[in-house]
């Protein structure tokens, strides 16, 4: 037997539970004995899926967007529904969201640099009329007014964390306008290559990337470049992630796009699209465990509704009978 394991192959896996499934895993395709189970399995083609998430309980679109924290500790920030615009703030705890206290200054179409839901920064954005230069810092309870950045604007997008965040693009007029933030103030650092307004967009003040249209840039932190466009043009949507793995869904083509796509580095992929179709939705988290919230079904409407994004690997059973 050993002269066989030596020359033909190695031992199968012995273990007493399967492996987990998250993904990426470093056992996808290894071939294991299950003895919980008393079968030979192993970790298939991973795959992702959307499933229905807690309702926020404030139905508005076009809260901030950009970086808003994980799956299971998101914020929901400004946003407007019909004629109203709110200052409204909810936090999600990754099953139900919770009201806290509302922005200083109302408003909708803004930016946003978060890791979590109670460290959060927010800037620009619409009460209505032209873009404002707001920027204001949330500690988990309260809001903070801080350094205005230096080009008012709206429907833009941000990347980062609350000490050291970016925002980038925006209307009116679809500006190339970068800004750095170091926890104090804002620079201005080196454009976009294309104007855009009604962006998404993720990632770190290094290492960013923007999402729209036609258009797909990535900052290196002193730069952006242009890369691969999606496979399906739309705008006013949502993206979370890393420059090497992006999950972008929803948005606007000719309809409420349901629309999910998934970048590897390299390529665009279309995955499973979204329940439900909406525009000027938010997201959060990465590109195994994401989060879509909020938005616009129907004209106007806005949502109250969020879904969950899980991306994960098969576990599959050999029947050796």
């Amino acid at each position: 037997m050993a002269t066989f394991k030596v020359t033909k192959g190695t031992p199968v896996a012995f273990r007493d539970s399967a492996y987990p499934t998250a993904s990426p895993s470093p056992h996808e395709g290894e071939l294991f004995y299950n003895s919980s189970s008393g079968a030979f399995q192993y970790l298939g083609l991973s795959a992702g899926a959307w499933s229905s998430g807690g309702n926020l309980n404030t139905t508005r679109q076009q809260s901030a967007n950009g970086t808003t924290g994980i799956q299971t500790a998101a914020v929901a920030t400004g946003g407007a529904a019909a004629s109203t615009i709110y200052g409204r703030t909810e936090q999600y705890n990754g099953s139900a969201w919770s009201e806290v206290n509302d922005l200083n200054t109302v408003r909708k179409a803004l930016a946003s640099c978060a890791t979590s839901n109670t460290a959060l920064i927010v800037a620009g954005g619409n009460p209505p009329g032209p873009g404002v230069a707001n920027t204001e810092s949330f500690d988990g309870t309260n809001w903070t007014e801080v350094a205005n950045i230096n080009t008012a604007r709206l429907a833009f997008s941000g990347a980062g964390t609350q000490t050291a965040g970016l925002v980038f693009g925006g209307n009116p007029g679809g500006k190339t306008e970068t800004e750095s933030w170091n926890g104090a103030s804002w620079t201005e650092v080196a454009d976009l290559n294309e104007g855009a307004g009604n962006t998404s967009g993720g990632g770190l003040q290094t290492a960013a990337f923007l999402v729209y249209y036609n258009q797909h840039e990535q900052w290196n932190g002193a730069s952006w470049t242009e890369l691969a466009e999606l496979n399906s043009q739309r705008t006013s949507m949502a993206s979370v992630g890393t420059t090497t793995a992006i999950l972008t869904f929803g948005g606007e083509t000719t309809i409420r796009a349901a629309l999910t796509e998934s970048w590897n580095g390299t390529a665009w992929t279309e995955v499973a699209d979204l329940a439900t179709g909406t525009y000027g939705n938010c997201g959060s988290g990465t590109n195994s465990l994401g989060l879509s919230f909020l938005g616009d079904p129907g004209p106007g409407a806005g949502t109250n509704t969020s879904e969950e994004w899980s991306f994960a690997h098969a576990l599959k059973t050999i029947d050796v009978s």
